[in-house]
């Protein structure tokens, strides 16, 4: 089964730039595997380090133009503002105290932007981002790249359809064990910033991985979480910022659910798992297995739904890419992503509405509400684990 944003008449690459992502960096070729699956994008432009002359080094390493490849954002921003030819999208892979100012400077040069979660280092400079990006109008979309999973997409659409009946309990999940051991201290460039709160901000687990489980609970669930009980801990001695978290939810709609985020699990690689109990039926999801969805209804033996299949709806039917039995993961997810945001970014500049199936990126809103969230978090946390209230505030 082929992906409906990429069966068709061949189409024009959107001119791509690329901010961070540079040497020792892991995210950044990720994201350049991802823009480039569908072939919707063309990498043209880059500041890819902190350091002027490795930026230039590593862009042309790409085969970007000699004068294209920057030595800050700042150049960039501005030398791109000017081009006839200028990037059409910046993709913003830094470490987190670096995505306000990079996304304000490109959206203010007129450029969409794709950043990596979290949105900012503080709720403030997430109100304002959102603003600018009303302001601007412009496409802003947020790599919570696990709502491009065609199976977590299906699970929407069936908790949208009814098929579970009234939320009642949402449990997710995401274990790492990764940081175990004092990893930042051997040297080791992503466990280094990720623990410094100058550069991650003031979660690291919390915001690392636990806004990845936060935001897909939400996403799946079309729920909308008002308070938060939780414990932040920093279990690794030394530690400066938290390793394990455990949170209790409490949703608007009424449903009860819970969040623990860990990155001191021995023996989790990369284990998100999310299960949703309705009145009527439940279902459970796990990262690792991302081609199944396991659903049970009340009194009835569980299902096991793969991706993808003749019943699948059509929230999975626009994400899937290859026959049944040939597993997609991880870089798919973030590549349909990309392919809905070009979707996003031609329709645009065609003047038409996008397609409603591209529409399920997460946005500079769900930013904002990451960051309420790691906020309330840390709060609650500071008073015992007392429930404290996400801010009610229409910039959520």
């Amino acid at each position: 089964m082929i992906s409906g944003t990429t069966a068709g008449a061949a189409k024009r690459r959107i001119r791509l730039g690329m901010v961070g992502g540079g040497p020792g960096a892991f995210i950044g070729a990720v994201h350049r595997i991802a823009a480039r699956m569908d072939d919707h994008y063309e990498l043209v432009a880059a500041a890819l380090s902190s350091d002027a002359a490795r930026s230039r080094a590593a862009a042309q390493d790409l085969h970007i133009a000699p004068d294209r490849a920057y030595g800050s954002y700042t150049d960039m921003a501005r030398a791109e503002a000017a081009r006839p030819d200028r990037v059409e999208a910046v993709t913003i892979v830094t470490p987190n105290n670096l995505h306000y100012p990079m996304a304000k400077a490109f959206l203010e040069a007129g450029i969409h932007v794709i950043c990596d979660k979290p949105l900012t280092t503080t709720v403030q400079q997430a109100v304002d981002l959102a603003g600018i990006v009303r302001r601007t109008g412009l496409i802003f979309g947020l790599t919570h790249n696990y709502t491009g999973y065609p199976m977590v997409r299906q699970a929407r659409q069936m908790i949208a359809e009814s098929q579970l009946g009234k939320i009642r309990v949402v449990q997710v999940e995401y274990a790492q064990d990764w940081l175990a051991t004092p990893l930042e201290n051997t040297g080791q460039k992503q466990a280094a910033w990720r623990t410094d709160p100058a550069q991650s901000g003031p979660g690291g687990s919390l915001g690392d991985i636990g806004t990845h489980a936060y935001n897909i609970a939400c996403f799946v669930t079309g729920l909308h979480c008002c308070e938060v009980a939780a414990d932040v801990s920093i279990l690794v001695p030394g530690r400066r910022l938290d390793d394990n978290v455990q949170i209790l939810l409490r949703f608007a709609e009424g449903a009860r659910g819970g969040l623990w985020a860990s990155q001191v699990a021995t023996g989790d690689a990369n284990n998100l798992r999310l299960r949703v109990y309705g009145e009527k039926a439940g279902l459970e999801w796990h990262q690792e297995e991302p081609n199944t969805l396991q659903f049970a209804r009340l009194g009835e033996a569980p299902e096991t739904l793969r991706r993808p299949w003749p019943g699948a709806n059509s929230p999975a039917a626009h994400a899937s890419r290859i026959p049944a039995g040939h597993p997609e993961g991880y870089l798919e997810g973030f590549a349909q992503l990309y392919t809905d945001l070009a979707e996003q970014i031609r329709a645009r500049g065609e003047g038409r509405l996008p397609d409603p199936a591209s529409l399920l990126v997460p946005t500079v809103e769900d930013g904002v509400e990451g960051m309420h969230f790691i906020a309330a978090a840390i709060e609650s946390s500071k008073r015992n684990a007392a429930w404290v209230g996400l801010d009610p505030s229409p910039d959520r």
